[in-house]
């Protein structure tokens, strides 16, 4: 009995020293959230406190990595067990398991392959918007049993909010050092106002520096010619430039404003900044510690602040201070640099600035529309193109003949139609012969007739009735004669070849024409010309000789050259104003398509005028006319 009570007290002792222990890892866990150290020390506490509160054997720390959905490894501990993880086959399932434990909030997982590490617990991590999700990945060196993971979850789910305690207070504490170290840069800024000469406020800004951060020296260097030259070295009013100590400290200088960020020695273990040159200038003098700093302006590092120490390092909340009071006074010190020049360095400054700001790479496309822009105005004013009179035109032939009926009568057959091409002889159209035929035949009978009274009267010998009969044979001969004229004539041919103009009678079948009725009109192709309506307000421009070019509404892609040659001296008036007609004779053949009438656009070239002159002459020539008086 009393070895049962022993027993029952022996066990109630180990769970109160489990739970003692379990409290106080969580104590331990839970005063992180107080931590003010870095993130690099913060993180490998963090995991090993909640490895201990869940048993673990290690933990890992991943956070998402860009848009691209991967996870990136943060921290480790303890970082000799990195192998185990990867022989375990959980370094292929980051992502997996992380992603997984971050939709779900925690993700219980078995080791993919044989090895030390069994089981795997990732758990999310809470964040704010400031921060990247965040997974702690647990690593056990033996199975979990079902019913003992909702423990090990709840003993470390109020761990899962520290880091961000963490986060906020860090942040916190970041923002008040600003406030307060922006505070000191406005005292600062306010002693440099007082100075109005650019030396003596270099100087201010030096000694000040070194005063509040223990520094054994802060020397300012300044962009002068494509090189850093140093301008101002606390607690001594002049250096000689010349010096080997001045030209290594503009070395380390010009390598920082190179890569335009600030410079650690010793540097930071993740830093890749190049350091040859301040480890030089270590070297040289004999320091132990220093940072430097670019001074911007607009985003352009046009200065170096460089700071020296022998009794300990730059911290990081120091230098971000010291960042803060160059950001706000480097304008100042870039104005009394500027201006405390004599008038012609100022103004060369000046217009470098200006130029290089309309010559230099930015805002190209403005820029190559302006010069486009200023080349269009100057090829305006100054240009000259070949200016062209333009005129309708219509093709004209001297060559024409004109058909009329040759004696009344009626249309019975039209052979063509207007714009029909026709050879010479061809036949146009005939007339209606039937009462010719019987006038023929009537006169024919006549003839005959009276040849035989004549006859009779001659065997007779009655002279006088003999020579009547011989009359009437005349008047029948006569008659026969005309009839048969127009019988011959009765057929309208083509007197040339060339095209009909004029004559569509294919509706009038059966119609009277009236002798001298001009029935078709025939033109030849061979001697076509363009006759040009120019108006009077251009004719001055238009002389004999000058060459051009005609298009056909009909075929207006094709353009074929012509001349002038001859000008009417009398204005034509027309519905719009008067007019000059203008001949213009092609340099070319003819086209087969090509027919008298046909119309279109020309362009006579009259020389070289000026752009500007071309584009608003019309206008100006109104504007006098209407102002003249």
């Amino acid at each position: 009995m009393i070895d049962l009570r022993a027993q029952e007290q022996d066990r109630l002792q180990e769970v109160e020293e489990g739970l003692a222990a379990q409290a106080a890892l969580a104590a331990q866990v839970k005063s992180l959230a107080d931590f003010e150290g870095p993130p690099e020390e913060f993180w490998p506490r963090y995991l090993e406190g909640i490895s201990r509160v869940a048993g673990a054997g290690a933990a890992l720390l991943v956070v998402r990595a860009g848009d691209d959905g991967g996870w990136r490894s943060l921290s480790l501990w303890p970082t000799e067990r990195r192998s185990e993880i990867r022989d375990c086959g959980f370094a292929a399932k980051i992502d997996e398991i992380a992603d997984q434990a971050h939709r779900q909030g925690t993700s219980w997982r078995p080791a993919p392959e044989a090895g030390p590490l069994k089981t795997s617990l990732a758990v999310a991590i809470d964040g704010d918007e400031l921060t990247p999700p965040s997974v702690v990945m647990l690593f056990f060196s033996g199975k979990i049993a079902q019913s003992v993971r909702p423990l090990i979850e709840t003993a470390i789910a109020f761990a899962a909010a520290v880091p961000a305690a963490y986060q906020a207070g860090r942040r916190a504490r970041q923002v008040v050092m600003e406030t307060a170290c922006q505070g000191e840069a406005l005292d600062l800024l306010a002693l440099m106002n007082d100075q109005d000469r650019f030396v003596a406020c270099a100087m201010t800004f030096c000694n000040e520096l070194a005063a509040r951060y223990r520094c054994e020296r802060v020397s300012l260097g300044w962009v002068e010619d494509h090189y850093v030259r140093v301008q101002a070295v606390s607690h001594i009013e002049k250096f000689q430039e010349k010096m080997d100590a001045v030209q290594s400290l503009e070395a380390a200088m010009e390598e920082c404003l190179d890569q335009d960020e600030e410079i650690v020695l010793p540097p930071p273990a993740d830093s890749d900044a190049v350091v040859r040159e301040h480890e030089n200038f270590l070297r040289e003098q004999g320091g132990r510690y220093v940072v430097s700093l670019p001074l911007r302006i607009e985003g352009k590092a046009t200065g170096v602040l460089f700071c020296e120490r022998q009794e300990e390092p730059f911290t990081e909340d120091e230098i971000r201070a010291l960042r803060i009071h160059c950001d706000l006074c480097a304008r100042r010190i870039c104005d009394l640099k500027d201006y405390d020049r004599w008038f012609g360095a100022r103004f060369a400054s000046w217009a470098r600035k200006h130029l290089s700001g309309l010559l230099g790479p930015r805002h190209t496309l403005i820029k190559a529309v302006s010069v486009l822009v200023a080349l269009a105005l100057l090829f305006i004013v100054f240009g000259r193109l070949p200016y062209r009179v333009e005129a309708p035109f219509i093709l004209k032939t001297d060559d024409l003949a004109y058909l009329p009926a040759p004696f009344e009568g009626y249309i019975d057959k039209v052979e063509v139609e207007v714009g029909d091409l026709v050879r010479k002889g061809d036949v146009l159209l005939s007339l209606d012969i039937k009462e010719l035929l019987l006038e023929e035949s009537t006169a024919l009978a006549n003839q005959n007739r009276y040849a035989r009274e004549a006859e009779k009267a001659r065997a007779q010998n009655a002279l006088a009735d003999m020579n009547i009969a011989l009359a009437l044979k005349k008047q029948a001969t006569a008659q026969l004669k005309q009839v048969r004229y127009r019988l011959d004539h009765a057929v309208l041919r083509a007197p040339f070849a060339g095209v009909v103009v004029e004559g569509d009678l294919k509706e009038l079948l059966g119609a009277p024409v009236r002798k001298g009725d001009v029935l078709f009109k025939v033109a030849r192709l061979a001697n076509l010309y363009a006759e040009l309506e120019v108006d009077e307000r251009d004719i001055h421009e238009v002389a004999a000789g000058d060459t051009g070019e005609i298009a056909f509404l009909s075929r207006p892609q094709l353009s074929f050259p012509v001349h002038v040659s001859r000008i009417e001296p009398v204005a034509v008036p027309k519905k719009d104003g008067n007019v000059f007609q203008l001949r213009c004779d092609l340099e070319d053949a003819p086209a087969d398509w090509w027919r008298p009438g046909m119309s279109g656009v020309s362009k006579v070239d009259v020389g070289w005028r000026n752009v500007f002159w071309i584009l608003t002459h019309r206008t100006i020539d109104f504007f006098r006319l209407l102002l003249w008086w």
